[in-house]
């Protein structure tokens, strides 16, 4: 693997069912690791667990927050099938649980031509036409540093405290220097831009995710990839997040469902 997001999430096999990796200072938000990060640390172990290169859908429970330095990945293969391949893994730090990951595996060199597509990419301006979220020490988040997000204008008013009051969030997303984003990137690049809900009236503050759901229908193109959020319902101090991905080519290859607990002050 080459570029900063394959060493800041490689595995180092330790023994039959465990591994060992490092979460990377920088890859935070208000102190604590980006949640699509830390899901593609346990996506890297689980692929080699499974012996299949592509996650296909993963579902990750997020118990506590991960802090830089050294943690353990324990992997469990559930089901090997002749197509696909189950694995559950759990995420340690000094044994306490940070993340618990349930996930199905597979190999999309090689996929089906596309039946139905009832959508389209985020129609946005060119990148250097968008706006780039330099990172600070507070906010914008040092994990912002980390990889090319520019996001769609209309869509950081709350930078400005100009709320837009539409609870969507687009955008364009790559990696830097060049890194190409494989089908474990797209597990981050889901989980990498601001909440939908800072263009309502709750606070701009640290939105914890309960719970993240990802499916990769296919191996992104290389170049940027477009992306979009959106949120219908902030209820019972949750919400919901759907997240969509093209690529370059426009095909769709990816989609989320993250549910978030609302901000406070």
């Amino acid at each position: 693997m080459d570029g900063q997001f394959a060493s800041a999430t490689a595995v180092l096999r330790h023994d039959e069912t465990s591994w060992r990796a490092t979460i990377e200072p920088g890859w935070d938000i208000a102190s604590n690791a980006n949640g699509g990060y830390l899901i593609a640390i346990a996506a890297r172990a689980m692929a080699e667990a499974t012996g299949r290169p592509d996650p296909v859908t993963v579902t990750a429970h997020f118990l506590s927050p991960g802090k830089p330095g050294p943690i353990d990945i324990d992997v469990e293969v559930i089901k090997e099938g002749r197509r696909l391949a189950n694995a559950s893994a759990v995420i340690r730090a000094d044994g306490k649980a940070l993340v618990s990951v349930l996930g199905t595996f597979g190999d999309l060199t090689e996929v089906e031509d596309d039946l139905l597509v009832d959508g389209s990419p985020p129609d946005l301006p060119p990148p250097d036409e968008c706006v780039f979220l330099r990172p600070t020490d507070t906010f914008p988040p040092q994990f912002m540093g980390k990889v090319d997000l520019f996001v769609h204008p209309d869509d950081v008013g709350f930078v400005r405290a100009e709320r837009s009051g539409e609870l969507k969030v687009a955008g364009w997303f790559r990696l830097p220097e060049g890194e190409s984003v494989d089908t474990v990137a797209l597990l981050c690049a889901l989980d990498a831009f601001p909440p939908t809900i800072f263009n309502a009236e709750p606070p701009v503050a640290w939105t914890p995710t309960v719970e993240l759901t990802t499916h990769v229908r296919a191996r992104p193109a290389p170049g940027w990839l477009r992306c979009r959020f959106t949120t219908r319902f902030i209820t019972g101090g949750f919400l919901e997040e759907d997240g969509e991905v093209w690529d370059s080519t426009g095909r769709f290859v990816a989609q989320s469902r993250q549910l978030a607990l609302v901000p406070r002050a």
